[in-house]
């Protein structure tokens, strides 16, 4: 942690004393990627003209609150809950022990969002629904999903990969067309591809608790291989929705965009790959961060592209 963040840290105890710890097991370093790609389905519902003119703000910015806060917020509470993790977490240094309500707060705010959420569209209902449900399969004893490798693979590349971002476009309740069908869908395999790495620096203390997540049952290696794969699915879809919308050679800069994301990716994953094997956890770690970057250059890449 650096001295600024310790300083924030004690600081935040200073006002808050032991209830901080629930707010930084909320993990809100988290939000403003969760926010984004949210929003992503926002600005692909009504363009970038519409997010401008304030097209449906109010619904949709009631909506990513509650998806953003109460459901994400909400799940990595409960996960905290039951994996009480000693070394870091993502988005979360050196974490606090999970206060002895943190299940009781987290599942709360996620009812709380639930019950808020009635106010917006059926499909950002129904959204929010499956994707708590599928928060206390993932987390929650005894199911924990999230200890099933392929489990806990495919409910990230659903919730977070595919259905945030309909959450956000659901929530202005414009019905979805083909093409965009196809463009979110290519997000499930991105975060297939995405999801792995996230693990490979925690792979020693999950395989001490027990947890056969899918980086610990792949490896390195085999991890690295299966995001390559995955990530190409993704651009295949992504590149097919371009055609199924009518892009042709007139739209290059279009075709741009979606290169430069392809491109940021390999930068990433190329490497790693090649060095998987050698990297202690803590490089694993940097380069976690250097894939969320990649994913927030493609949910940039899509929204030029595809707001205008």
């Amino acid at each position: 942690m650096s001295d600024a963040a310790g300083r924030a840290r004690r600081l935040g105890y200073g006002v808050l004393g032991p209830r901080l710890d629930y707010l930084l097991h909320l993990r809100p370093a988290e939000w403003p990627i969760m926010a984004a790609h949210t929003a992503l389905g926002y600005v692909l519902a009504v363009g970038l003209a519409g997010v401008a003119r304030g097209t449906a703000i109010g619904p949709a910015s009631l909506g990513l609150a509650l998806w953003v806060v109460c459901l994400n917020g909400g799940t990595l509470a409960i996960n905290s809950a039951f994996d009480r993790d000693e070394g870091d977490i993502a988005y979360l240094r050196r974490p606090p022990p999970p206060p002895r309500r943190l299940f009781g707060f987290g599942l709360g705010l996620m009812l709380a969002g639930l019950a808020v959420s009635l106010a917006l569209p059926r499909g950002y209902i129904a959204a929010y629904a499956i994707c708590l449900l599928m928060s206390l399969a993932y987390s929650v004893p005894p199911a924990r999903l999230k200890s099933v490798a392929g489990a806990d693979w495919l409910i990230n590349m659903l919730g977070f990969g595919t259905l945030t971002p309909w959450a956000g476009w659901a929530a202005t309740g414009r019905p979805l067309d083909l093409a965009h069908g196809v463009l979110l869908a290519g997000f499930c395999p991105l975060f297939a591809s995405l999801y792995p790495l996230t693990q490979l620096y925690q792979v020693e203390e999950d395989e001490r608790r027990g947890d056969r997540t899918l980086a610990v049952r792949l490896g390195p290696a085999r991890s690295l291989d299966a995001a390559l794969v995955a990530c190409g699915i993704a651009f295949a879809l992504f590149v097919s929705a371009g055609f199924l919308a009518g892009w042709r050679s007139g739209n290059a800069g279009r075709w741009a965009a979606l290169a430069l994301a392809a491109v940021a990716w390999a930068v990433v994953l190329i490497p790693w790959r090649r060095a998987a094997r050698a990297w202690a956890p803590a490089a694993h770690q940097r380069a976690m961060y250097w894939a969320l970057g990649a994913w927030a250059v493609t949910d940039l890449a899509v929204a030029a592209s595809w707001g205008t």
